[in-house]
């Protein structure tokens, strides 16, 4: 039997593209129901803030004016959600698949927590200048949401993958 050790240098391998939507999907799922838990439960804000601020991204500030529900801007939110959650999971399954991190579940998910973190530090530092409104997000519960979608992102593309091996 042989003892193989994995390298984790980087290497021209490509990801499974389509695991790697898939898994953004539904890494993006778990963020919006966290956030939309935290707000409501926890801070007893509007279910609605988050989609709000999500929808302005594409359809300017003047969606920040009420949180209200409104149709158009909770589906604007939810394409925009997902969108970005696919991106960053095609971004996260590069760096796995280059670097070998896909090599076991406890080394996806510790990849996938430093990239969700990383992802938190670049849409609530990088991006606020940009999307100023992002800023009074920013919190622990924040930080821990983002490190669970990238945990989620990192478990589900090593599952999948395994599977499709």
């Amino acid at each position: 039997m042989e003892l193989h050790m994995h390298s984790h240098r980087w290497e021209q391998r490509s990801p499974d593209w389509t695991v790697a939507a898939v898994s953004g999907f539904a890494a993006g799922a778990v963020l919006m129901v966290l956030e939309l838990l935290w707000s409501t439960v926890i801070m007893g804000a509007s279910p609605w803030e988050t989609s709000h601020m999500v929808a302005a991204i594409v359809m300017g500030q003047d969606v920040l004016q009420s949180t209200d529900f409104n149709l158009t801007i909770v589906a604007v939110a939810l394409i925009t959600h997902y969108v970005l959650g696919v991106v960053f999971a095609l971004i996260l399954a590069t760096v796995m698949a280059s670097f070998h991190f896909d090599s076991s579940v406890g080394m996806a998910l510790l990849v996938g927590a430093i990239f969700g973190l990383l992802i938190y530090l670049f849409n609530f530092y990088g991006m606020v200048r940009f999307f100023s409104w992002f800023s009074e997000m920013r919190s622990w519960a924040t930080v821990v949401a983002h490190a669970i979608f990238g945990m989620v992102v990192a478990a589900m593309y090593w599952k999948l993958e395994q599977a499709e091996k």
